[in-house]
This record gives C-alpha cells, sequence and structure tokens, in this order.
C-alpha cells in the first residue's frame, strides 16, 4: 500500500527501527564441501599464487592480469590481505584444505546496508562445481543472516556473459546496463547490475539447499535438477 506525506507526495515504506550495519569481520566461514577464511598471505598464499600466475580465460573481465614472479604477488596480496574494503575470502576445499580461488565483499555501504560481492577469481577447480555454489551461499548467507545488510549486489562487464548466467542461477535479479561506467585494459565497460533483496534470501536459501543436498546428485555426481530450474 502506497503511503503518503502530508504534501500528497508518494514515499517509500517506513523503516522505524533501521540501524547502521556493522562492517565484515568473519574470520571462518563453514560449510560442507568448502570453506571460506579470511584472505592470508600465510595461509593461502602458496596455493593461490598457482590460481593467480594461470594465464587463463578468468581474466578476461577483470582488471588484473595474471602475475609472472611470486614476489609482485606477494606484494599485491599483502594489500589484499590488510584491506577492509573490498574484504576478501579464500575459498578453500574441505576434502584436502587447498585454496582454490578467491572473491570479496566490497563496495561496502553500512549507512544503507547495502554490500556487493566481486573480485571473484575462480580457478577450473571451482568452476561448475557445488564447492564453487556453496561458496556464494555461505557468502550470502552471512550478508544477509549475520550482518543483516538488505541488499547484495552483481556487477560485471555486460559483455561477460559466463558471470551475467551466474548471477540469474544464483538468485540476483538484473536491473539494468550503466552505460560507459568503467574504463579497464584500455577498453570501455558497460557495467551489469543485478541484486539480491532481504526479502528474498528465504526463498534462495531453500533453492540452495535443495540443490546442494545429497539426493540431487547421482552416483556419478551429476546434478539431477539445476539451480536455475529450481
Amino acid at each position: 500500500m502506497t503511503r503518503y506525506n502530508e504534501f500528497n507526495q508518494p514515499i517509500g515504506d517506513a523503516l522505524p527501527n533501521f540501524t547502521v550495519g556493522d562492517l565484515p569481520q568473519a574470520v571462518l566461514l563453514q560449510g560442507r564441501f568448502c570453506r571460506l577464511e579470511k584472505l592470508s598471505l600465510a595461509k593461502h598464499g602458496k596455493d593461490l599464487f598457482e590460481v593467480y600466475s594461470s594465464p587463463l580465460n578468468y581474466w578476461t573481465y577483470l582488471s588484473l592480469m595474471p602475475f609472472n614472479d611470486d614476489r609482485t604477488f606477494k606484494r599485491f596480496f599483502y594489500q589484499l590481505e590488510n584491506s577492509k574494503d573490498p574484504y576478501y575470502f579464500s575459498i578453500v576445499d574441505q576434502s584436502n584444505g587447498q585454496s582454490i580461488g578467491s572473491f570479496a565483499l566490497m563496495r561496502i555501504d553500512p549507512k544503507n546496508r547495502v554490500i556487493e560481492v566481486g573480485w571473484v577469481i575462480y580457478s577450473p577447480k571451482l568452476q561448475k562445481t557445488k564447492i564453487g555454489t556453496e561458496a556464494h551461499f555461505l557468502l550470502a548467507e552471512y550478508v544477509f543472516e549475520q550482518l543483516k545488510y538488505r541488499r547484495y549486489e552483481w556487477k560485471c562487464d555486460s559483455l561477460n556473459e559466463a558471470s551475467r548466467r551466474a548471477a540469474k542461477r544464483l538468485g540476483f535479479t538484473y536491473e539494468g546496463t550503466f552505460r560507459q561506467s568503467v574504463v579497464y585494459k584500455e577498453r570501455n565497460r558497460d557495467t551489469a547490475w543485478f541484486s539480491m533483496l532481504d526479502t528474498e534470501w528465504e526463498k534462495n536459501k531453500v533453492r540452495f539447499k535443495r540443490w546442494l543436498a545429497d539426493d540431487n546428485f547421482d552416483v556419478n555426481s551429476k546434478q539431477k535438477s539445476s539451480l536455475s530450474a529450481m
């Protein structure tokens, strides 16, 4: 039902108990197939150098290039480890303790309880796997259930079809494209915006849990129903 002020102008819903949100401080988010650990050069540097130095296609739509030497990587990684925004996590395979990717919470806006997931670097060991999906589930769960933010964002190059598909599969809603919003690697980027709201989280949480359930996979670990179909 639309609310109106004393001038008969429509206004947004009241938020009488609204408070400023907290900054991310999680050190460990534990799942079944993986765990998210706050990024650490000592703990994750060796494994992630292999990921960050690999000249594979996941660099195409990032402003970074793969690293050629360990010394340069360590200097860069030290900055990531000490960054508060973005706040970086290493994605660790629960079965063997290996760090196989990373991502971050960024553009953190406690005043409005808005936050974005970004800097997603998934090695082939994460792509199209239960670990890759559970990692995003754990991060979204942290955003909505512990930080209690209202809006969770995903942004990508509008030409990055893989990222656009992933956003929709994970439950984000496409909102539009910001034209000529970024310049990187001496080229233009139109940025596609996606979001998930706190009011949508419970439905998405059910989808994640149904997809990750053991009975959704056959003996060869092939999914029976896709997350998108759910």
